[in-house]
């Protein structure tokens, strides 16, 4: 029973290998940019558009106002971001459901990819809107002894980010997998139908805390 698909290794280079979590990750990818491409090829403006495009629209309208509820008033800049790490994040657990599917947010690596693509996007957005002396000096706030205290908390909340996805995902699959050996009925599939749920709200949470400390390190103190 593998729990995360990083035991799964297909082939090695020197350091280098390819596991089952890089070709899961990729190939969710692949399918995620074919269906976009579906979509997006006859969007239509006027009032008789194509389900799908209903689907998108609907996606595209609850990332922007949760982006506009944590105070930002313009979100269209932050959309291409948050967009992707939910749209990826909540597919990639909802396949789950698929037999065979192991979802590579089980995988620790895959969540710190993630986790870092926060933290690195933190500081761009902050020293664009602000500048760098600002930015900077928010790390002295509200002394400039708690300029390490600071580093710690960007560092540990990009852990968090990464754990708390990880754990959640991973822990969902083994309760699922062990309830299927032991009760081999209908309660697993409760537990499967609960799985996906948490794992739509993990990505919420995730989308959520990635945008609020993407605000917060906008933020300009005098």
């Amino acid at each position: 029973m593998n729990i995360t698909p990083d035991h799964v290794i297909f082939t090695t280079w020197g350091p280098f290998s390819l596991n089952l979590t890089i070709v899961i990750t990729w190939a969710t990818m692949a399918g995620l940019v074919f269906c976009s491409w579906l979509v997006t090829r006859k969007l239509r403006t006027g009032t008789t558009i194509s389900r799908w495009q209903s689907v998108l629209e609907v996606i595209v309208g609850f990332v922007r106002n949760q982006i506009r509820d944590t105070g930002i008033k313009n979100p269209d800049r932050f959309l291409p971001l948050i967009g992707t790490l939910f749209v990826f994040i909540a597919v990639c657990n909802t396949l789950s459901a698929v037999p065979w599917y192991i979802p590579p947010t089980s995988s620790l690596s895959t969540t710190t990819a993630l986790a870092l693509c926060v933290f690195l996007a933190v500081p761009l957005y902050g020293i664009r809107a602000i500048g760098l002396r600002a930015y900077l000096r928010n790390y002295l706030r509200p002394t400039p002894l708690m300029l390490p205290f600071n580093i710690m908390g960007e560092i540990s909340r990009t852990l968090a980010l990464a754990v708390r996805l990880f754990g959640n995902i991973m822990s969902a699959n083994m309760i699922g997998a062990v309830l299927l050996l032991v009760i081999p009925l209908f309660f697993p599939v409760l537990m499967q139908l609960l799985g996906l749920l948490t794992g739509l709200i993990q990505a919420y949470i995730f989308s959520i805390l990635a945008i609020v400390y993407i605000a917060a390190g906008m933020e300009h103190q005098d």
